[in-house]
């Protein structure tokens, strides 16, 4: 290394300069602490090469080991947490100071591991490009999230929708008094008129394109995570999926990125908790389809809404299918772990993980969801991931003090929500914060098909004029026609279409939106007839209304043959029994 002039008001770091995995790594300290410190091989010092690194304080005090690496990481502004754990946990000091001594009586070893895992040249990693990108993809599924919701709010949501906003936020405000604005944070407090709701998502699509474009980024993520809080806050049944709540908790962790790197740790987090629950309730449901890797033999035809490809995946032979089922555990529940590794070993996790999610969403119709975690994958990867692109630094000004306080909160909550999940035991005052924080969505539990869905009942819904003749209503996108293909609908989420493929689990008891949505069928109305393909009643009234259940499943290559169906379906009974609107049954 050059000689370096040593300024004795400044602190010396004095390491071994005939060793190169010293070097390597002074280089690196040298690149984290930018100029403040002076570093002086052992050599140039005129002194006995160390057997470990060394930092000469001012004042003269010589600290040694991990002590000294962790002193000197004080001296770097994002790190400095490191050090006060260092000072502040006993074990974590002691555990330390017994790895750096393994690691300096074994320094050839190790300077072959570093090349490996980090590769030949170490260097402080940089975030700009990712964070550059990974906003504008968020931009775009915001986009998306609103567009998507916004087709559809009237004939949900709306006044005369299936669960109008109106109703929900009069129960609220009967129920919880002042508190409904804790309970329920929404801006349609302040107004819930079907004009008021649609503007909100044309302002949020809006405002996800002045996030692509890349300008007013922190105000438009601010903007942003209040629109759609106050869409999912009474969304009620239609706003409750684990997407909308990814889509809260990474909106609201974006809105701190570039302010300090540990907003990339907690991204990363949010990708192990996403990643490992939805592996872990898997087995700890007891599922005997997952447990004896059965599950993807009914996953593509039972899922909610396949894609074509979901079909001929289902054709493939029993044994590839009980293997992808055992590789869906491995990438749930083992290489999670791999996202905290070094460098290396990082971008192999996220390139597994990605791979699961392009496979989920080539297969399955599940809107903005997979799109979503891979744009999270992203901060698996660095800057010198993608050489070629640049972009420059636009500053957001956060203070960094705010990212540690953020980080300090999203840690605690996210640890006790995790430990609940695997647990299920949640320490007392843990579960009243848990609870303060759970209508922001800041912090949710995740899991995917715990229980994997061994049939697949099928609601369809019809009308009558007569009380005998029946006539189907159609759906867009839900099965019914046998001969329709599963169709490609995602990112779009018809949110009406999934809620049928949930309702047809249990009975219409255990969902009252169904039989509301049956009224409004009755009543006709034009919001929710919009959300129908097929409405066999144009221009009038039916009288009566009813729902029955059909078991459906994936025909094979044989039957698409002979009947040119796509679903194999055989009647099962009634799903809700004939009613009209005065109550007269037929």
């Amino acid at each position: 290394m050059p000689d370096q002039v040593v300024t004795p008001e400044r602190p010396v770091v004095i390491f071994d300069g005939r060793c190169s995995f010293c070097r390597r790594w002074i280089e690196y300290f040298q690149a984290l602490t930018a100029g403040r410190l002076d570093y002086v091989s052992a050599q140039e010092r005129g002194v006995q090469s160390p057997q470990s690194v060394q930092l000469e304080q001012p004042g003269g005090e010589r600290l040694s080991g991990a002590h000294a690496v962790f002193e000197i990481l004080r001296h770097s502004p994002g790190l400095v947490w490191l050090a006060w754990v260092y000072a502040n946990l006993p074990l974590f000091g002691a555990v330390s100071e017994w790895a750096y001594r393994v690691i300096a009586g074994h320094r050839p070893f190790f300077d072959r591991l570093t090349t490996m895992l980090f590769g030949r040249t170490i260097r402080p990693l940089s975030y700009v490009f990712v964070e550059w990108i990974f906003l504008r993809v968020l931009g775009v599924i915001y986009f998306i999230a609103f567009v998507s919701f916004g087709t559809q709010v009237r004939g949900l949501i709306g006044s005369r929708g299936i669960l109008p906003v109106h109703n929900y936020l009069q129960a609220v405000s009967e129920s919880f008094g002042f508190s409904r604005f804790w309970v329920a944070p929404t801006l349609f407090w302040f107004r819930h008129d079907d004009g008021f709701v649609v503007s909100i998502c044309i302002a949020g699509a809006a405002l996800a394109i002045v996030l692509m474009l890349g300008y007013a980024q922190r105000l438009a993520m601010v903007l942003l995570f209040i629109l759609y809080l106050s869409l999912c806050a009474v969304g009620q049944d239609f706003m409750s999926f684990q997407w909308d709540m990814l889509l809260l908790e990474a909106g609201f962790l974006a809105i701190f990125l570039g302010s300090s790197n540990i907003i990339i740790w907690l991204m990363r987090w949010l990708v192990f908790r996403l990643m490992f629950l939805s592996g872990a309730v898997k087995l700890m449901s007891h599922d005997p389809a997952w447990r004896s890797l059965d599950a993807m033999r009914f996953h593509y035809w039972t899922q909610p809404l396949p894609t074509p490809i979901a079909w001929y995946m289902n054709q493939l032979p029993a044994w590839f299918l009980r293997a992808s089922t055992a590789g869906v555990f491995v990438i749930e529940l083992l290489v999670p772990f791999l996202i905290f590794s070094p460098r290396r070993v990082r971008h192999l996790a996220g390139y597994c993980l990605i791979f699961l999610q392009v496979l989920i969403l080539t297969t399955g119709n599940y809107t903005f969801f997979n799109w979503l975690a891979i744009a999270l994958c992203l901060f698996l990867f660095d800057d010198d991931t993608f050489p070629k692109w640049h972009v420059s630094r636009r500053a957001l000004a956060t203070s960094s003090r705010v990212a540690v306080a953020l980080a300090i909160l999203i840690a605690i909550l996210s640890v006790f929500q995790l430990l609940g999940s695997l647990f299920d035991y949640t320490p007392l005052p843990a579960r009243a914060l848990l609870r303060l924080a759970a209508p922001f969505g800041i912090v949710n539990t995740y899991g995917l098909f715990a229980v994997m869905t061994t049939e697949r009942p099928e609601i369809i819904v019809q009308g009558s004029q007569d009380g005998v003749n029946w006539l189907d209503y159609g759906f867009r996108y839900k099965p019914g026609d046998p001969r329709r293909p599963p169709p490609w609908v995602a990112p779009h989420q018809p949110r009406l279409d999934w809620q049928m493929w949930f309702a047809a689990l249990s009975n219409w008891r255990g969902n009252p939106w169904f039989a509301n949505f049956m009224v409004r069928l009755l009543e006709a109305s034009p919001e929710v007839l919009a959300l129908m393909e097929k409405n066999p009643f144009p221009g009038t009234q039916p009288k009566y209304v009813r729902a029955l259940v059909y078991a459906y499943r994936f025909t094979d290559f044989a039957e698409r043959r002979a009947t040119r169906e796509w679903w194999h379906r055989e009647p099962k009974g009634t799903y809700f029994p004939a009613i009209s609107l005065n109550g007269v049954r037929p």
